[in-house]
């Protein structure tokens, strides 16, 4: 194999010839630049130098093989250019920010003091590098529907039943057929390796260690097949949030690879075809860029047109290559000629398509507005569960039917159970706890949203879930009273 120096490598910058070192390995991107989803000018920032770092944390590690050709894997550095990166990295000055995550990490409260979902947000933003925490946690525009998710939840009260035996209560159900000890899936979230170095293997174990069924995301950090070879039991099942690829080609490749490595359903992801305006994730590097240089005299440029910031920002270019043109009639047939595997829809936000994934014959869907990071005033998931039940309760007979979105307490889960929701899915909540604390960051998540589904249905007076019944509960529209301050 040849061997480079950093001097050659170096020459490498420009768009008709732009070379970076990965793992200390150098491959030739410029054939790559302009299909790159973030764009061509975030390869050119790191041309003729070493990526390694910015790299590795969002791409899985077949990545180059499955977008470079082989002839474009030039070589690897020589030993002397290796041991001059390795001394360079050991004299590298600390940012602030990776300064202000390391006294964090010192302060970061024992485990066993996480004694809810929020409690655990709280800390992974705290620990959090700030360009993740602003990943992880941005949201559309003014960030109302992600707020009103949450808050929409409090708009329905309970009506238990006393005098039940509930001493023996099971909280366990099947999602696809599949067996979960709580009706609670891990719904797919993009990057994990950005809180935490192990990424989704955090998910994969703490998933079977308590019995959960994770889904995995077409934008996950890891590979499929890292992922699927972190299973403890190849028996664990796994689900493939799908992000259907603008070339079908390409699309059907990533379908058939997954159902090879014993994925066992597709969650069609359709409310996130192109870049939602996630203005946290958006500013993150003018907010790094202030506070690196905090006491320093600013480097201003001159007023005037100087365009727009770039406004992808971290999750803008995931979404970039999606097919923005899928219907209900020309989709889901074509993915039900590649695969048998069950299909999903992820997504639904309004009781007409509903409807329409139910004529389709989907095995499933999700109500979804994508955590409120895409369409801003995109109703609660619960409001738009609530008004299925109202208007089309044969929904609920032809296929199961799933919400995402403000999901923060056990009685949460259990409203949305009651009104005839399969399961629940939980996507932050559980890249935080792996950030935080890792597999058993995840493993304490469920816990506490067992025990508290557990309260909720012994409150209730029942034992299964299939006992809870739209009866249960009741939605309201009182306004909150706020206590005088004295």
């Amino acid at each position: 194999m040849q061997t480079f120096t950093l001097e050659q490598v170096a020459q490498h910058i420009s768009t008709s010839s732009c070379w970076v070192i990965i793992q200390n390995k150098v491959y030739d991107v410029t054939d790559f630049l302009f299909d790159h989803p973030g764009g061509a000018n975030v390869i050119l920032r790191y041309g003729g130098k070493d990526a390694t770092a910015a790299y590795v944390p969002i791409h899985p590690s077949d990545a180059l093989d499955k977008n470079l050709a082989p002839e474009k894997h030039l070589g690897t550095l020589d030993s002397e250019s290796i041991n001059r990166l390795k001394e360079s990295g050991k004299n590298k000055v600390q940012t602030k920010d990776e300064l202000r995550v390391e006294e964090a990490l010192k302060a970061k409260p024992p485990l066993q003091r996480i004694v809810n979902v929020e409690d655990m947000e709280e800390v992974a933003k705290k620990i959090l590098p700030y360009r993740s925490m602003a990943y992880y946690s941005s949201a559309g525009d003014d960030s109302i529907t992600h707020v009103e998710n949450g808050r929409a939840f409090g708009r329905f009260f309970f009506h238990p039943r006393v005098m039940k035996p509930v001493s023996q209560c099971d909280t366990s159900t099947t999602i696809l057929g599949y067996k979960s000890t709580i009706p609670v899936y891990i719904s797919g979230a993009a990057l994990a390796r950005l809180g935490h170095p192990l990424g989704e293997v955090n998910l994969t174990r703490g998933a079977h260690k308590t019995g959960l069924i994770q889904m995995v995301s077409t934008n996950s950090s890891l590979s499929y097949a890292e992922i699927s070879a972190a299973r403890v039991s190849p028996d664990q099942p796994l689900f493939f949030q799908l992000y259907k690829h603008v070339s079908d080609v390409i699309a059907e490749k990533r379908i058939r690879e997954i159902e090879g490595l014993g994925y066992k359903a597709i969650f069609l992801t359709v409310d996130a075809l192109v870049p939602g305006n996630r203005e946290l994730d958006i500013r993150a590097p003018h907010y790094l860029e202030d506070f690196e240089n905090q006491g320093l005299p600013a480097q201003r440029k001159p007023d005037g047109d100087q365009g727009e910031t770039d406004r992808l920002g971290t999750a803008g270019g995931l979404v970039i290559k999606n097919d923005a043109d899928m219907t209900w009639e020309k989709t889901i047939p074509w993915i039900r000629r590649i695969t048998k595997l069950p299909i999903v829809i992820k997504g639904i936000q309004c009781v007409q398509d509903a409807v329409l994934a139910c004529e389709a014959g989907c095995e499933g869907i999700v109500l979804s507005n994508h955590g409120g990071r895409q369409l801003e005033y995109s109703l609660p998931p619960i409001e738009l569960l609530y008004k299925i039940r109202q208007q089309r309760p044969d929904v609920f007979e032809k296929t199961e039917v799933y919400i995402d979105g403000g999901i923060r307490r056990g009685t949460d889960v259990v409203k949305a159970l009651c009104l005839g929701a399969r399961a629940v899915g939980l996507g932050r909540a559980f890249l935080y706890a792996q950030s935080a604390y890792g597999e058993t960051g995840v493993v304490h998540v469920v816990r506490i949203l067992e025990r508290e589904i557990r309260f909720g249905m012994q409150s209730l007076g029942v034992r299964r879930i299939s006992e809870l019944v739209p009866q249960m509960v009741e939605r309201v529209d009182w306004q909150p009273v706020t206590r005088a301050k004295l």
